[in-house]
């Protein structure tokens, strides 16, 4: 056997069963051969965009893989590695190479040693001897420490050279999951229980780390609210009398006012990066920090008590030890509930508005009293899309919403939603997008059809960026800068998809009850929403 074919034997050893690719490598061919299924997207970025949204539902059980072309194929993953690697989203992403003799040789492209810097792990295998080596140390970097991507790159003529079966010595890394100090898990427990107003800040490690039930445990245990953040959102049940909410850098006002106001700030699987698209942490609290990558602990804000770790087993040792101890709950849930009462009085004339063009807030609430909240997967796309919908979704189930940007790359719902879409073909995908970011992916409303991963985006025809209604003046004025147009229904017709147009509230509700018969139906939907250019957001 060459090089390629024994990547692909392992990758079907490691259970993979599909990879998205674009356009050619000698490896798709390969793993055909075994089985797994190659998904062709018309881009590389959608392709590994595809990937992320696979890892991100599967709680680093299963992995999302790419194959792509070297080069230009390789040049072309950039933007959906660098979201990854923001997001800490584990994907392993297989390019081809330059051929060995000409590696060194400018201007040929190197995946593994330009992409350095947004991908968590690299090798290139410069021998067939070492396929298993590499591709052991790759998945152990999938499964441990720092999540995010991984990336092994074959050179032409490395993949073609032949090594014997019986040298092929292939063993599964396992995960290997971490738990921090006991004695700086009590001291932390004893914070949180001398705090006068505590919060929980939970983040995506605990989706990954399947610890959502925990979190809950010890919020009720202790009578701590939680914060989720935009990553994290649906770690913890919306509906539960101490949810605040979650947030990018618009957010809930019981999620505000706790995350200023309190005194200790319990952050759990999040790496408390900094980012304009998240909420901000005051200075002055006293702040607990648990995290699987080190690293991020005293990296953004200092640390009074690090718990390096898995989430669910740092959740776990902190029960135990809360519940040897003689807890005075005060009524934090109806302090919440009167909180965010205020906040809807303020909002709900906007979810319920009968403007004509349809304002994004109404778009909003009908999803949400339309969709089976526990059988759906939502996602909003960048800019408007994301600030409007995040504070306003009420994620029930872990994984029932996937909230990502750290770094915000305008298309990547469509891809997003068919990969988690091929991890759970029985839920409803619907992704939320603006006429911006569908000019960026909105061909792969095909492969969502060619592939029958019957998904659903409802793009906001607002002829124009919203992101940007205030900014700009003399070159929207003058040049028109950020206006666009589109017949985005038609575009998804030609696609092969079913396109719905709503131009009128009551349209709505009945466009997205068609949507989801649609889709159980196999076919792909794309409603086309005449909306306004709505600015406001709830940052309080």
């Amino acid at each position: 056997m060459n090089t390629v074919q024994v990547v692909a034997k392992i990758l079907r050893s490691e259970g993979v069963e599909w990879v998205s690719c674009f356009p050619s490598n000698p490896l798709i061919e390969e793993v055909a051969k075994e089985n797994i299924r190659p998904i062709m997207f018309r881009h590389e970025r959608g392709a590994v965009m595809a990937a992320d949204g696979f890892s991100r539902v599967n709680h680093r059980n299963k992995f999302g893989v790419v194959i792509t072309q070297s080069g230009p194929g390789a040049e072309n993953s950039m933007g959906g590695i660098a979201q990854a690697f923001s997001d800490n989203v584990p994907i392993l992403y297989l390019p081809a190479g330059p051929q060995l003799s000409e590696y060194a040789i400018r201007p040929n492209f190197s995946a593994v040693r330009t992409f350095q810097t947004v991908s968590t792990f690299g090798e290139v295998i410069t021998h067939p001897s070492q396929v298993s080596s590499v591709l052991r140390r790759a998945f152990h970097h999938l499964r441990n420490g720092r999540p995010g991507p991984v990336i092994v790159e074959i050179p032409a003529d490395v993949g073609d050279q032949v090594l014997l079966e019986e040298t092929i010595d292939y063993k599964s890394p396992k995960r290997a999951r971490q738990i921090p100090d006991p004695d700086d898990v009590n001291v932390a427990v004893e914070l949180l229980l001398k705090a006068e107003k505590p919060v929980i800040w939970a983040g995506m490690g605990v989706l990954l780390s399947g610890a959502s039930q925990a979190l809950q445990v010890l919020a009720e245990l202790m009578g701590i609210p939680v914060y989720c953040t935009m990553p994290g959102k649906s770690a913890f049940d919306e509906r539960h009398p101490l949810s605040l909410g979650a947030g990018s850098g618009a957010t809930t006002l019981p999620a505000r006012r706790w995350i200023q106001d309190s005194d200790v700030l319990f952050a759990v699987g999040s790496s408390l990066t900094k980012t304009p698209y998240g909420q901000p942490i005051p200075d002055g609290k006293i702040i607990i920090h648990n995290t699987e990558s080190p690293e991020d602990i005293n990296k953004d804000y200092p640390v009074e008590i690090g718990l390096p770790g898995d989430a669910l087993l740092t959740l776990q040792a902190m029960i135990e030890f809360a519940k040897s101890k003689s807890l005075i709950l005060s009524d934090i849930a109806r302090e919440i509930s009167v909180i965010k009462e205020a906040w809807m009085e303020d909002w709900t004339p906007l979810l319920n508005s009968d403007e004509i063009p349809l304002n994004t807030y109404r778009v909003i609430g009908d999803i949400v009293k339309t969709l089976d909240l526990e059988n759906s997967i939502v996602t909003h796309d960048a800019g408007g899309p994301r600030d409007s919908i995040l504070p306003f979704y009420p994620a029930t189930v872990p994984n029932s919403y996937i909230g990502w940007g750290k770094t915000t790359h305008l298309g990547f719902g469509i891809p997003l939603m068919i990969g988690a879409k091929l991890a759970n073909p029985d839920k409803f995908c619907l992704n939320f997008m603006g006429d911006g970011a569908f000019g960026m992916s909105g061909l792969d409303i095909e492969t969502a059809v060619r592939e029958k991963a019957p998904i659903t985006t409802i793009v906001l025809n607002n002829g124009g960026m919203a992101t940007y209604p205030g900014g700009m003046l003399t070159a929207r004025d003058r040049y028109g800068m950020t206006k666009m147009t589109g017949d985005y229904a038609k575009v998804a017709e030609g696609l092969g998809a079913v396109g719905i147009v709503v131009r009128q509230p009551g349209e709505m509700v009945p466009a997205l009850r068609r949507a989801q018969q649609l889709n159980t139906e196999g076919k792909t939907v794309l409603i086309d929403v005449h909306s306004n250019m709505e600015s406001r957001r709830s940052r309080p």
